[in-house]
């Protein structure tokens, strides 16, 4: 729904609950699809989200409610009286719900958990029990298992009578005494014989997550094995719950916006932008910039050191904007792949030369260009304004090959920077563009003054 049509339902609803017309509400509400009404709510506000909501038949309560994002759900809570919110609590998927009561505070949590039914609070307290970034609070125990010696007939008859409350069909799983022996899709079922066993069926091949796993293993795992849902598993291969998809999906959306904050050189945001306080936001964000400014100190001191070659070979200063931000541009493109390439799985530790070589070669490529286009940049200067005098081949060599080492020096910083951390354990995107510029950004100047003093010693210097 865009934005201008859910503006316009929104404030056809708020003036069919300010006339009380509530039955006609519901219908509207019944004709629209489930992601459209969790939008509208969002839409309506804490006045009339518990109006709406409570118009709404069960079934589609609880899905609306799955829909919508955290901060409406929690006003959401705050406006139903208990018994609604127990209905709501008891009928979610217990993933998602855990991951509701694992964002609330904790004394509303605890009070959250004693709404539920016995049988609901005991699943909540156990998978609430795995540590919060584990695979353990992403999984839900509502599957379906089969066992070997049973027949086509009588695990589809199982699954007729089991299946409602599986988070998904696609996928049977088989297991001995709770152990996980295999998993066969569903329509391996659907097309053999009704009279065949289980076991006929089964090859003991097989992909399962440890329940005790990070999350982004899950993550990786999904993306390598394109599915829908994976089996989870205890230390001793007891089958203990599935997580399915869209659970991670939520993660990787989780995980690319961390790696995204990390890179534009702020700490990582809990909360969606508009829900931060000014407060936080400057909290997450200061610590990276008053380091970036004691980096860029170092720049000062850099050049503090270069001050009697900027004396005597004023033209010098002229390029020194151009050195360092070509340095700083080609490391930040460069960590900005690898950091990628590292988090998607493209690349990894095992390819670390082959990949330095590339990104060497290619960051050979570009500044041989750049050099070109400097020294171009010098002569064409001369050629129709003149200000380099007798050097100006000089000064265009110093700035030809200063581009060129410092390009190449910017995008091993960048490639090798990501890896390093990684192979720390620490985050690879903590060494966001930023900091690599502001490194490169340091190390340029001397390589720009060092190349000088070299190729102009004698003339200028």
């Amino acid at each position: 729904m865009d934005e201008s049509h859910l503006e316009h339902l929104a404030g056809h609803c708020a003036e069919l609950i300010a006339a009380r017309r509530f039955g006609d509400l519901r219908t509207l509400l019944l004709g629209q699809e489930l992601p459209d009404v969790a939008d509208l709510i969002v839409e309506l506000g804490s006045d009339n989200e518990a109006v709406t909501f409570r118009l709404l038949p069960k079934d589609r309560a609880t899905t609306v409610f799955e829909l919508l994002p955290f901060e409406a759900q929690e006003s959401l809570l705050r406006s139903l009286g208990d018994e609604d919110v127990a209905r709501i609590l008891d009928d979610m998927s217990p993933d998602d719900r855990t991951e509701l009561l694992g964002e609330l505070p904790g004394l509303v949590t605890k009070r959250l958990i004693n709404l539920l039914s016995p049988e609901e609070r005991d699943v909540a307290t156990r998978l609430l029990g795995y540590p919060e970034d584990s695979i353990g609070r992403l999984m839900t125990p509502d599957y379906v298992q089969v066992k070997p010696h049973w027949t086509v007939h009588e695990a589809l008859e199982h699954l007729r009578v089991y299946g409602r409350d599986s988070e998904t069909l696609n996928v049977v799983y088989v297991t001995e005494q709770g152990r996980l022996v295999d998993d066969l899709r569903m329509r391996e079922l659907l097309l053999t014989e009704p009279g065949n066993l289980i076991a006929e069926l089964m090859d003991r091949q097989f992909v399962a997550l440890s329940v005790d796993g990070d999350q982004e293993d899950a993550v990786s795992e999904f993306r390598k094995h394109d599915r829908t849902a994976l089996p989870v598993t205890d230390r001793d291969g007891i089958l203990v719950g599935i997580v399915t998809v869209d659970d991670v999906l939520d993660v990787a959306e989780e995980e690319a916006t961390e790696d995204i904050h990390l890179l534009g050189g702020s700490q990582a945001f809990d909360e969606p932008y508009l829900a931060i306080r000014v407060g936080t936001m400057v909290a997450k964000r200061l610590p990276w910039l008053v380091l970036l400014f004691f980096g860029q100190m170092l720049t000062a001191t850099a050049m503090a050191g270069f001050e009697d070659a900027l004396s005597q070979a004023l033209v010098l200063a002229l390029f020194v904007p151009l050195i360092i931000s070509s340095g700083g541009n080609s490391g930040s493109q460069a960590a900005t792949l690898i950091i990628r390439a590292l988090t998607t799985g493209e690349a990894s530790l095992r390819d670390f030369w082959r990949v330095v070589g590339r990104e060497a070669a290619a960051a050979g490529i570009i500044g041989l260009i750049l050099a070109s286009l400097g020294f171009a940049r010098v002569a064409l200067g001369e050629a129709f304004g003149g200000g380099f005098g007798d050097t100006w081949f000089l000064v265009g060599i110093t700035i030809a090959v200063s581009l060129l080492f410092v390009v190449l020096w910017g995008s091993l910083v960048g490639t090798i920077l990501p890896m390093l951390l990684q192979r720390l354990g620490a985050d690879p995107a903590a060494s966001s563009t930023p900091f690599v510029a502001t490194l490169v950004d340091v190390t340029g100047i001397v390589l720009y003054f060092s190349v000088a003093s070299v190729v102009l010693r004698g003339t200028l210097l």
